[in-house]
């Protein structure tokens, strides 16, 4: 075989992958296009922090590689989590601002891995919430000026606060 067949080949091969992640992506948006996040922060809601972030992704529960498009939570992203009385704020550039609700929260802790991402052990955020009666999720966040034992019980006292009854 010659040295322009063998570069033939090899980029038939490439353009045969590229074009089956291109469809893989579309199959598991035309999946997820059901499932949005709440945008939009409730009126009243008292911000107690604010902190910049690394938005990394949103995972099906306890499957940390099985990624959700979530609208808009598709896209890795830069921004801002705004702890509030009422929630968690997540204001990704380029996105509108996901507001998490006290009764959607379930959880908040620690974690090392998620999807295409390891960190030192504890260095990302997990949020767990309802997405919708039957769908929870884990969102992964990573702090980029301060350690997430920082935040970590303010997370977990909203998240106690919705199991409480507390819907503020």
């Amino acid at each position: 075989m010659s040295r322009e067949a063998a570069g033939l080949v090899m980029a038939a091969v490439a353009a045969i992958i590229l074009l089956g992640m291109f469809f893989a992506w579309r199959a598991r948006l035309r999946r997820d296009a059901r499932l949005t996040a709440p945008v939009g922060v409730p009126e009243h809601a008292e911000v107690t922090a604010r902190h910049d972030v690394l938005y990394v992704a949103t995972t099906k529960h306890d499957q940390p590689l099985e990624r959700l498009a979530i609208t808009p939570l598709v896209y890795r992203a830069r921004g801002e989590l705004v702890l509030t009385d009422r929630g968690v704020a997540l204001s990704l550039d380029g996105a509108p601002t996901v507001f998490l609700a006290s009764s959607r929260l379930i959880a908040a802790d620690r974690a090392m891995v998620t999807i295409d991402r390891v960190v030192e052990p504890g260095g990302l955020i997990r949020l767990v919430w309802n997405v919708s009666a039957d769908t929870t999720a884990d969102s992964f966040i990573r702090l980029t000026h301060a350690e997430p034992a920082t935040i970590l019980p303010q997370l977990q006292s909203l998240c106690s606060a919705a199991e409480n009854g507390d819907n503020s």
